[in-house]
C-alpha cells in the first residue's frame, strides 16, 4: 500500500466517528496501545526540537523502507504524532518525502490546536523527512 493509499484508508477509518472530540479521543486511545520507548532511547538526540511536549522520534531505513518508532509525554501529542508515524512507517523514503500529510486537517484535528502544537507537528514532519533522506 502506498503512503497516499494508507492516508486515504486512515482518514476513512477515523472519519466514521462524526464528532470531532470523539474522533480525537479515538486517536489518543489508538496511540496508547503502541509500546513506549525504553527510557534509554528518550534522549536529547532523539527529541524533536520545536515541540512544547517532549516527543522522541527514531528512524532507520531497512530493506528500502523507513521504520519509525516514537513516544511523547502528552497523550494528545502521542496520538497526533502516532497518526503521522503510522502513515509513514514502512514506506519507501521517496514516498515519505513526496507525500505531505493531510490526515490531521482532513479529520479536523488541527482546528482546536494552539499554534505552538501545530508548529510542533510541523517539526515532527520535518524530522520524519530528515530520517527518510
Amino acid at each position: 500500500m502506498t503512503v497516499a493509499e494508507k492516508q486515504t484508508q486512515l482518514i476513512a477509518d477515523f472519519a466514521i466517528i462524526e464528532d470531532r472530540q470523539e474522533r480525537l479521543a479515538a486517536v489518543v486511545a489508538h496511540a496508547r496501545r503502541r509500546p513506549a520507548l525504553p527510557a534509554d532511547e528518550k534522549t536529547d538526540a532523539h527529541r524533536v526540537p520545536g515541540c512544547v511536549s517532549s516527543v522522541w522520534l527514531l528512524g532507520t531505513i531497512a530493506d528500502g523502507r523507513l521504520r519509525l518508532r516514537y513516544d511523547a509525554d502528552s497523550p494528545l501529542v502521542k496520538g497526533l504524532v502516532g497518526l503521522l508515524v503510522e502513515l509513514y512507517d514502512g514506506a519507501p523514503p521517496a514516498e515519505v518525502l513526496a507525500t505531505e500529510p493531510v490526515i490531521l486537517s482532513a479529520l479536523g484535528l488541527l482546528q482546536d490546536l494552539t499554534p505552538t502544537r501545530q508548529n510542533g507537528l510541523t517539526a515532527v514532519r520535518a524530522r520524519i523527512k530528515s530520517l527518510a533522506q
